[in-house]
């Protein structure tokens, strides 16, 4: 089982989410995706915000949620927003 509290953008809480929803391994957070794992996150947590589903998406691009590109922005909002 990984500890995803290594990656970017990723705490306690989000980890143990993502571990709640049967994600334990890296392998699977990138098969599944930000989009996939956000979406078994909300069935659980009906206050899963966007900014949890920035967090998942830059820990699987390595990259710190604030800059992820304008482009994965508006993709993920959009999709948030199509969710929530």
């Amino acid at each position: 089982m990984d500890d995803f509290t290594e990656l970017l953008n990723i705490g306690e809480e989000l980890n143990r989410q993502i571990h709640h929803v049967g994600v334990h391994d890296l392998k699977t957070l990138h098969k599944l995706g930000s989009k996939k794992v956000w979406l078994k996150i909300k069935k659980e947590d009906a206050s899963a915000c966007i900014n949890r589903l920035y967090a998942i998406e830059g820990a699987i691009l390595n990259v710190k949620k604030a800059q992820l590109s304008e482009e994965i922005k508006k993709d993920l909002k959009q999709f948030y927003n199509e969710h929530k």
